[in-house]
């Protein structure tokens, strides 16, 4: 099977729609397995780099964000017009969930919405921003969420995707109960080396909860200082044209010009001659002789024009600048820079610059660096600010049950309801789902729900109840489906929560994640 052709909205040939539709109450009467399940724990991001995870997702990001599906749209027939084979493996069992009473979180034809629920974010194998839709559930240190996995785990590239948070209670950009940075998921081997979706959830453990406050632009010496202590902040760099770049660099900004050929270079006695700095790779720093510049030395600025007892050499050093980044904006980087991991897991790259001159009339292309800082707060941890949905296995099909999330995507025919900004509910009776032979999706189950693409990893709820905002963890969205081939979405499946599935469930719900320093 090429993993390249999945998709994860499947239309379905409408002339099994039947199939879409077949409940059936499974009994419960055997001996719950004693084995252990065949748990796959993998690291996501060390707990010195959550605070840059947590800036990156700054709310212009939040919003532009798009929902992950794969590369193109695959037609699936079914293969077999039966029930999907959803069976229990053991007694029925539940884990009750923390309360959110007294906890506001905004209503939807008259159902109060669970502010357990919320968005995961991530960065693709693409370095394209993405999300699904998550949940918090109850745990022993208040740590956890459940989701899809493939909202986690990247099973073309087997790897965690980089840069995963959880926001709960997301709201259009915004993220009321913190951001929460993760630090390990935990899924079934299935999933991960056989890509089965009968095993299509992952369990992931946050750190404690980061709050953003509004980022404020600063000079470089700020953000350095910032930086320097571990603190949360953002480089943009922006090309501009020639006077714009000498009136940003005249206050004291920082720039660089790119493109600087022979032609344009000059020496530094041509009138209106201006020193730039141009980015080169270390071996050519290194052969450079003379003196040592700083970016913003108090006798150099680059970019204004020079009295002649200032005038560096053309080709002069000037002093490394060194910046932490994330682990997307370090592999996004293809410059002359030397980039580096250390024991610890951060991501630094190193530039070099030299002096040059250019004329006015240079083509050369003309950058200015703005800085961001964003001062954070400490949230606490997930299950302590919105409580955690309690965990049920094993139960028998034809119950019913609530499923919310964040769908975006237009159905097949073109009709886009959902913004994807804010969450909706689905209420129906689970039944078994069909067979999807694509994605060895044989044991799933499905409800009666108009959502799109966006919900997947929601959560299916037992026992919801509407005062509390609480029920059971009975699955997580999996697939969106076209059932009768009318080419709109109507079932939502999740895989079937067995033993095995508690399994890997109670190893997660066990594990600490450590204080997190802000």
């Amino acid at each position: 099977m090429n993993p390249r052709a999945k998709r994860l909205a499947l239309p379905l040939g409408g002339a099994l729609a039947a199939a879409a539709m077949i409940g059936a109450s499974l009994p419960a009467t055997a001996q719950a397995s004693t084995a252990d399940p065949d748990v796959k724990s993998s690291a996501l991001t060390p707990s010195g780099n959550a605070k840059a995870i947590a800036g990156y997702w700054t709310a212009s990001k939040l919003k532009s964000a798009t929902t992950y599906l794969a590369d193109s749209t695959v037609s699936a027939k079914l293969n077999k017009t039966g029930a999907a084979r959803a069976a229990a493996d053991g007694k029925p069992g539940v884990v009750a969930p923390t309360g959110e009473e007294g906890k506001t979180a905004g209503k939807s034809r008259n159902v109060n919405l669970p502010i357990t629920v919320g968005k995961v974010f991530f960065v693709d194998d693409k370095g394209k921003e993405r999300w699904c839709s998550g949940s918090s559930v109850q745990s022993k240190f208040h740590n956890l969420v459940a989701t899809a996995g493939h909202c986690v785990y990247d099973t073309d590239t087997n790897k965690p995707f980089g840069n995963f948070v959880f926001i709960p209670g997301y709201y259009q950009g915004k993220a009321p109960w913190g951001i929460y940075v993760g630090a390990k998921v935990n899924t079934h081997d299935d999933f991960t080396v056989y890509e089965d979706y009968d095993y299509d959830y992952a369990f992931v453990n946050v750190y404690d909860g980061i709050k953003q406050q509004p980022e404020k632009e600063v000079d470089y010496k700020t953000f350095k200082a910032h930086m320097d202590k571990g603190g949360v902040g953002r480089e943009a760099a922006t090309a501009v044209d020639r006077n714009t770049y000498d009136a940003w660099t005249k206050k004291g900004g920082l720039g660089k010009v790119e493109g600087v050929d022979k032609e344009d270079q000059v020496g530094p006695q041509y009138k209106g001659a201006i020193a730039v700095a141009v980015e080169t790779d270390k071996s050519s720093w290194d052969k450079v002789s003379g003196q040592v510049y700083g970016l913003h030395d108090d006798k150099v600025t680059l970019g204004r024009t020079l009295d002649q007892a200032d005038w560096p050499a053309s080709g002069s050093k000037l002093q490394p600048r060194v910046e932490h980044v994330t682990k997307t904006e370090y592999e996004a980087y293809k410059g002359p820079g030397h980039k580096q991991v250390d024991s610890r897991g951060n991501y630094t790259i190193t530039y070099y610059f030299v002096v040059k001159y250019i004329a006015k009339t240079s083509s050369a292309k003309y950058i200015i660096f703005r800085h961001y800082i964003t001062f954070v707060t400490a949230a606490g941890r997930l299950g302590d600010n919105v409580g955690g949905q309690g965990f049920s296995w094993n139960q028998k099909l034809g119950k019913k049950v609530f499923t919310f999330g964040y769908p975006t995507s237009a159905h097949l025919d073109g009709d886009k309801p959902y913004s994807g900004h804010t969450q909706k509910w689905c209420y129906g009776t689970t039944g078994a789902a069909p067979v999807v032979s694509a994605y060895k999706a044989e044991e799933h189950q499905a409800i009666k729900c108009a959502f799109t693409p966006g919900a997947s990893g929601g959560p299916f709820l037992l026992q919801y109840k509407n005062s509390k905002r609480t029920g059971y963890l009975n699955g997580v969205v999996s697939l969106t489906v076209d059932s009768d081939g009318n080419k709109r979405y109507d079932r939502v499946t999740t895989p079937y929560f067995n033993g095995d599935t508690y399994g890997i469930y109670k190893h997660a719900a066990n594990l600490w994640t450590g204080k997190l320093p802000v």
